[in-house]
């Protein structure tokens, strides 16, 4: 059959194909999230996130062991590290405005297994940064209360001295989970509320802090005499940059709840920008006025905020700043407990997670069963574990779900796409996929018109001088240039971190083995960068690809490799786990696979997303089926 004009046959079949899909929306329209948070609501579920105990513990530990009052520049740097993933975050939550952040990025670009492995660590990553936080909510309470609160437990309950184990169990910090997941529980709007108070009274004691920080603040205290700027040197704004790093991690929480966003389009990648830009300016301000204000060696760096105006004998000042640092770790419980369920939501809907969790109340139209289920077991954890052993599992998760999330959005720019205004027919392509459940809205993407140059395909005004590149098909060449670069950013990493130390290379050695991967590097990059990508002029999207995605790889990996090895142990025992759960459950239920009957060549159906969530359905024949064949199911 001809590839032209559809047939009053394929049309028809259209007709029966969209009767038959009505029935479905609505009927899942009455179990998917509901779209009411504004781009108010998004940012400040980013800046809850982000300007949380960070500020009131990482700031004084940071200035006062790692890097002196230079802890300012190392905001700044990590503040700029975290933009270059907050973009690849912006542009595929804009893109795909579904819940689900890094796994459902995953998914679209790299397929089930991967989205898996990266969905089962960002639930890792959230149980113990809910844990985490809230044992740290529970310490700053009890010192207040000059820890009659541990005191107390330890007394009538008992303590004991057990690996992994916390000196005594912290029923304060499980109680403030269960609280808050209670109140997530309720609904979108009850936790945007709750966010938006608790945001709003932490703001302001920043506010506070700042503007009576630089009342009381002293020049000397960054002159000679006292260290100077930066006591630590090159290297120590540097070490500073990698733990402050992780003060930024708060903003995939917005790409969690996008699917929940009126405006997906225009307000993700805008609350995404917004809440970075406060956070990086909550952070530089106030490790500024801290340094000025109190010596950096006095500081105490458990909760240096306070302790710096109580040796300035502002005592008011300093309960003010505990009752903010509390606020302000709310926020960001609320931020953990609210995007975790939704993770597990995204999971379950595409069947590689227990389907209990795919279930969305009626009236609340939140996932309560993920929502109270993943409570229990943070509040359980918070509750027995000591958790600094643990807390670089946050480090690891986190940087491996930046760099998949980088990477897909190189594999995204150079795949066949037909844009949504696209009605004519065309051939088939990759997969694509969109979550709805994802599965139940596979995509055969077609290729655009012949005169247009197709993502993948070397560009034209390149050929008369690359043509040896156009003799490979759309997407190998660049298949193969992503894998290099990849290899040399590992690599690139390995030299950095390990060259000098574990290696031992000579310096020349050192110095060649760092240019010749470089060289590999920016190869790959120009290589890549010859050929067509994807330009939607309606969607929000990042300059200079691949240059910034691929930036974010290498910073990524060079930090990663910075953690022990213990951390890789315990991270590799982990995916083992999930391994088991997605061989054992999730390859059997999984939507994806279970649609893939083989033997049926069949007419297959795209279905392209819109903005809102109307979807146009576009026939797509293969060439070699005849007219008179039955449609069969819909893919």
């Amino acid at each position: 059959m001809a590839r032209g004009l559809p047939t009053i046959a394929s049309l028809a079949r259209l007709c029966q194909k969209l009767n038959r899909l009505k029935p479905l929306e609505d009927s899942t329209m009455e179990t998917s999230l509901r779209r009411c948070l504004s781009t108010l609501d998004l940012t400040l579920l980013g800046v809850g996130g982000m300007v949380g105990s960070g500020l009131y513990v990482l700031t004084g530990a940071v200035a006062k062991e790692v890097a002196g009052p230079a802890v300012l520049l190392s905001f700044g740097v990590a503040a700029v590290a975290s933009l270059l993933a907050a973009l690849c975050y912006a542009e595929f939550g804009a893109r795909v405005p579904r819940t689900g952040s890094a796994y459902l990025f995953t998914y679209v670009s790299m397929g089930e297994l991967w989205a898996f492995l990266i969905g089962w660590n960002v639930l890792l990553e959230y149980i113990i940064g809910g844990a985490a936080v809230a044992r740290a909510w529970s310490g700053y309470l009890d010192s207040m209360f000059s820890h009659g609160i541990r005191n107390f437990t330890e007394t009538h309950v008992g303590s004991w001295q057990v690996p992994l184990l916390g000196h005594y169990p912290d029923f304060l910090a499980a109680g403030i989970i269960l609280l808050a997941s209670a109140f997530v529980s309720c609904g979108a709007r009850v936790s945007s509320w709750l966010n938006h108070t608790f945001s709003a009274i932490s703001l302001l004691v920043i506010l506070f802090i700042v503007i009576l920080g630089f009342i009381l603040a002293q020049p000397h205290n960054w002159s000679a005499d006292e260290g100077g700027f930066a006591p630590f040197g090159f290297s120590g704004v540097m070490a500073g940059t990698a733990s402050c790093f992780y003060a930024f991690v708060g903003f995939d929480v917005i790409a969690a709840s996008s699917e929940e966003a009126q405006n997906p389009r225009r307000s993700v990648p805008l609350a995404i920008a917004i809440s970075l830009a406060i956070a990086a300016g909550a952070y530089i301000l106030v490790s500024t006025v801290l340094t000025l204000m109190v010596p950096w060696h006095s500081l105490d760096p458990d909760s240096a905020l306070a302790d710096a105006f109580y040796q300035r004998g502002y005592r008011w000042a300093g309960f003010i700043v505990a009752a903010g640092s509390i606020c302000a770790m709310n926020t960001v419980l609320l931020s953990l407990l609210f995007s975790l369920p939704r993770i597990v939501y995204a999971m379950a809907a595409d069947g590689l997670f227990f389907q209990v969790f795919a279930h969305v109340h009626p009236r609340t139209q939140v996932p309560v069963a993920g929502t109270l289920a993943f409570g229990l077991l943070t509040a359980f954890l918070a509750l027995l574990l000591d958790l600094e052993s643990l807390v670089q599992f946050l480090s690891l998760g986190t940087l491996l779900a930046y760099t998949f999330v980088a990477t897909s959005i190189i594999v995204l720019r150079f795949q066949k796409s037909s844009p949504p205004s696209s009605p004519g027919p065309a051939s088939p392509g990759p997969l694509t996929k969109q979550h709805s459940s994802f599965s139940d809205h596979l995509q055969l993407v077609g290729t655009m018109h012949a005169s247009v140059p197709e993502p993948g395909e070397l560009k034209p005004a390149l050929r008369p001088y690359l043509g040896f590149l156009d003799g490979y098909s759309p997407g190998a060449v660049v298949t193969w240039a992503l894998g290099v670069m990849l290899a040399s950013a590992i690599t690139i990493g390995c030299v950095l971190v390990f060259g000098n130390s574990t290696l031992h290379l000579p310096h020349w050695g050192y110095i060649l083995l760092l240019l010749l991967t470089s060289v590999m590097f920016l190869l790959s990059l120009l290589v890549l960068g010859a050929h067509q990508q994807q330009y939607r002029e309606d969607l929000f999207q990042i300059p200079m690809v691949p240059l910034i995605p691929a930036l974010s790889i290498v910073l990524n990996i060079c930090l990663m490799l910075k953690l022990s090895y213990l951390t890789w142990v315990r991270f590799s025992i982990w995916l083992l786990m999930g391994l088991a759960v997605y061989f054992g459950y999730g390859i059997r239920h999984s939507k994806e696979n279970q649609r893939e009957l083989p033997g049926l060549n069949s007419t297959h159906y795209v279905v392209f997303p819109r903005g809102s969530l109307e979807e146009t359905v576009q026939a797509v024949q293969p060439p070699s089926q005849a007219p008179a064949q039955d449609p069969g199911h819909m893919e």
